[in-house]
């Protein structure tokens, strides 16, 4: 009975939008005159987008999300390469019509629109083993002495900016991240989601969470669209909403461990 809801929701989404003129000015028309559906992604966010240099290939959560939709649009998908610093302006410059998952902030919105959450985030802090017992909890943390590192553009340069006014905060740019600066021992602290911590930890053995009463900061993530393009937002929209009935985004999660 699902299953026939499913395909049943499937056939009037596509109908719907065979239906509807399509705006001149929306991304959707020239997407599929053109075949291409063009997404911006930094390939440094595991396992959401990592790009292998060697190969110049994605892979993780994020591409899977896109690669399927390309699929359902009938579009070939092309990664454009951007970073944490440039990921608005790529999409308001028109160099991509859209992004692969980031976190919704107020700055951002500022600029451009997003899409309807599919999944969310919740902040903890990081350190390495040899440093773990200097801190218990977020206040050891804003202290005078401690190294808070973290990437330029991200919304974690914003939050630890916030939160951490007694300590100094490291900033540096992408491709560089602040977990390898604290990796190399030139800074104590960085702070990024569950989502990237639990790969970091798989990932680096001497890489400890450090313990806290709660997480800070749950933030749901979804993808940047040009703010004025409520055509092309209201397909994409549509699409995860449609997705999220066929239990879509559930699987890719458990597939990347999310």
């Amino acid at each position: 009975m699902k299953l026939l809801k499913n395909i049943s929701l499937a056939a009037g989404f596509a109908a719907s939008l065979l239906a509807a003129p399509v705006s001149a000015q929306s991304a959707l028309n020239e997407i599929l005159s053109e075949g291409v559906l063009k997404v911006g992604t930094t390939g440094d966010w595991n396992p959401m987008s990592v790009r292998d240099p060697a190969t110049n290939a994605y892979k993780g959560y994020d591409i899977d999300i896109m690669t399927q939709l390309a699929a359902d649009m009938g579009v070939e998908l092309e990664m454009v390469p951007t970073d944490w610093k440039t990921l608005v302006n790529g999409v308001v410059a028109g160099n991509y019509h859209m992004t692969g998952s980031a976190s919704i902030s107020p700055a951002r919105l500022k600029a451009a629109g997003y899409s309807h959450s599919y999944i969310a985030v919740e902040m903890f802090p990081f350190t390495t083993d040899d440093k773990l017992a200097n801190f218990d909890g977020w206040d050891s943390i804003n202290q005078n002495g401690v190294k808070v590192a973290t990437t330029l553009g991200t919304s974690f340069e914003k939050m630890v900016k916030e939160w951490f006014p007694d300590a100094e905060i490291v900033v540096v740019e992408a491709p560089a991240r602040g977990f390898q600066e604290v990796l190399s021992g030139r800074a104590d602290v960085f702070v990024t989601s569950n989502i990237e911590g639990s790969t970091l930890l798989e990932k680096f053995p001497n890489v400890r969470q450090v313990e806290v009463s709660e997480p800070r900061a749950p933030t749901p993530i979804a993808m940047l669209l040009p703010q004025t393009d409520q055509v092309w937002i209201n397909y994409i929209n549509s699409w995860i909403e449609l997705k999220k009935t066929q239990g879509f985004f559930e699987e890719v999660a458990l597939k990347w461990g999310l």
